[in-house]
């Protein structure tokens, strides 16, 4: 679990997010199908980060764009973590991350720019874990997929499954996924050496798919022709699925919010955007894409 924001940090961040949000009781319009928001001129808007976003993000910058030709938005994935780094040194624009900023990264981004960093949730998001669609297991809790992950099970018949070693696939540790299993599952231990890196989820999916006996985890967007395993918060406990009702009330065990991150309050086509992603418009995009809305 990461540690708390000093109060300095703790009030730019609460601040300045209030003031990049919408107006309560206002009528923000929607950015892709109404009146044009006010956008100077200027370079490509670059938003790098999160590998779990990148389908969301890119399908809202697609939409926004044809609305508004005059708006260039380039979006690229590489984990939470390098989207994060290229706001601290400035070479992107908004960070997309599938975690909370760390506070010696939001310090960095303080000291560059005294009025960030801005921290909004823009939707959210179950992780789960994957395994192919033909193996008998439906279910696991959440000590034994950290006993998995740590190597301490290693035959999934240790689990109600067949007599098979389990094959684990894990994240790079650049990604926020990476980092929300490690905290949130693990309690802070290291995977075990046995797991095996992928660049990102849609390759994780793409293994489990193929290796009868694997394991992988990552975004509830991605999860196309593998099975999503419920999850015990206790090893007696009821099942949940991670369903859009059970990941905004909380029930599911691995529900957390996605992120975006910017250097200083957003103005011109950043904001414009950030307002289209909120908008009643941009969050039914949420859905369409299998996220979950804020609201």
């Amino acid at each position: 679990m990461r540690t708390p924001l000093s109060p300095l940090l703790a009030l730019v961040l609460i601040a300045l997010a209030s003031g990049c949000r919408r107006p309560a009781g206002s009528n923000a319009e929607d950015a892709g199908t109404r009146a044009a928001p006010e956008m100077s001129p200027r370079d490509t808007v670059t938003v790098k980060g999160s590998d779990t976003m990148v389908i969301l993000v890119q399908r809202w910058a697609e939409l926004f764009m044809k609305a508004h030709p005059e708006a260039k938005l380039q979006v690229t994935g590489g984990g939470s973590g390098t989207g994060i780094a290229a706001l601290i040194n400035g070479t992107t624009d908004l960070a997309m991350s599938s975690r909370t900023m760390k506070d010696a990264e939001a310090r960095q981004v303080h000291q560059r720019d005294p009025q960030g960093p801005v921290e909004l949730i823009v939707a959210r998001d179950g992780v789960t874990f994957y395994v192919r669609a033909d193996n008998p297991v439906d279910s696991l809790s959440l000590a034994q997929l950290k006993a998995i992950y740590l190597g301490d099970l290693e035959n999934w018949k240790d689990v109600g499954g067949r007599d098979a070693p389990i094959i684990v696939y894990s994240r790079e540790n650049s990604s926020g996924t990476y980092s929300f299993v490690k905290d949130e599952v693990l309690g802070g231990e290291d995977f075990t050496e046995r797991a095996l890196t992928l660049p990102g989820t849609a390759a994780v999916v793409h293994a489990v798919s193929l290796e009868k006996n694997g394991i992988g985890y990552g975004g509830g967007a991605f999860a196309r022709g593998v099975k999503e395993l419920k999850v015990r918060k206790e090893p007696q406990g009821e099942p949940i699925a991670p369903t859009a009702e059970n990941v905004r009330s909380g029930a599911y065990p691995l529900s957390r919010a996605l992120y975006f991150y910017l250097p200083r309050p957003a103005t011109g086509v950043e904001k414009a955007f950030i307002d289209y992603a909120l908008s009643s418009e941009g969050q039914q995009i949420v859905t369409q894409t299998g996220y979950f809305p804020v609201k």
